[in-house]
């Protein structure tokens, strides 16, 4: 199926808006929006104003979203969140936005968005801050609704940065799990366990671990990705935030990795593609 093929507005649909580690520079960095009917749920916004170009590619409108979340505090995460609250604004100071746009994130988050706002918005863009758009914070097990999905944040236990990820249980019943940008521990399980979607991170391919040095960098790669996927018994896996020294062959190589020890369904999506989330796992 063409990755820009017309969907209904009742699908669920998990649309990546980037799927680079840090430093690509031939993709955009690792962030997704999952849509339900005409809303859509940002999670991450990678590193700068990229967010812009990657939301307007995808035909999102900034007015169909209302929900975000920012795992974590690293640049290629957290920096596009900066643009995402300005463009709100700015769309609020034109009367060009209805509602509010509510960021969820853990505190850690919150002080870094709260100092760059405070220190590189002009004050009529934080004038709606706390107004009309809303840093939350959330702890460890927390849950959220959204247009009729059940979100529950959790702490990923990273010795690296304070991080978050988050379980979904979809309207239909369809469970979907985010480990975030580093591997699956076991303090989650209960989050992960047999979901239907498991989106995971895989820095490189395990035949390319010595150049790219993932573990190095609290990483993994697809093979590792692929072993979880199968522990956990999960239905389908999706990978992202690769390395992007092999974009054109990245698809099929790292699906043949993770397969050597996972029989469900491997996606790894490029920049702006759309994936269908229905469909229940047994």
């Amino acid at each position: 199926m063409d990755r820009m093929e017309y969907r209904t507005e009742q699908e669920a649909e998990l649309i990546m808006l980037g799927t680079g580690h840090a430093m690509v520079t031939k993709c955009y960095n690792t962030c997704f929006a999952l849509r339900l009917g005409g809303e859509y749920f940002l999670v991450d916004a990678g590193g700068g104003n990229g967010i812009l170009v990657q939301m307007e590619a995808a035909g999102i409108s900034f007015g169909n979203v209302h929900r975000m979340f920012v795992t974590h505090a690293h640049t290629d995460h957290i920096l596009g969140a900066v643009w995402v609250i300005r463009k709100v604004a700015a769309l609020l100071r034109a009367g060009e936005y209805q509602g509010e746009l509510t960021l969820y994130c853990h505190d850690k988050v919150k002080e870094i968005l709260d100092f760059m706002c405070g220190q590189m918005l002009p004050g009529k863009f934080r004038a709606f801050l706390g107004k009309r758009i809303f840093l939350e914070t959330v702890e460890d097990g927390d849950a959220r609704e959204w247009e009729g999905a059940h979100l529950t944040f959790f702490d990923i236990g990273s010795t690296k940065e304070k991080q978050f990820g988050f379980a979904a249980v979809l309207p239909d019943g369809v469970r979907l799990a985010c480990l975030g940008d580093e591997p699956y521990r076991k303090r989650n399980r209960n989050h992960v366990f047999g979901c239907d979607w498991l989106l995971s991170e895989a820095f490189c391919l395990d035949a390319e671990k010595e150049r790219y040095r993932p573990y190095e960098k609290h990483h993994s790669t697809a093979l590792d990705a692929g072993k979880t996927a199968a522990g956990l018994g999960v239905g389908n896996l999706v990978l992202y935030h690769t390395e992007d020294g092999c974009l054109p062959e990245r698809k099929t190589r790292y699906t043949q990795e993770a397969r050597r020890h996972y029989a469900g369904n491997v996606y790894v999506p490029e920049d702006l593609e759309r994936i269908s989330l229905t469909g229940r796992h047994v």
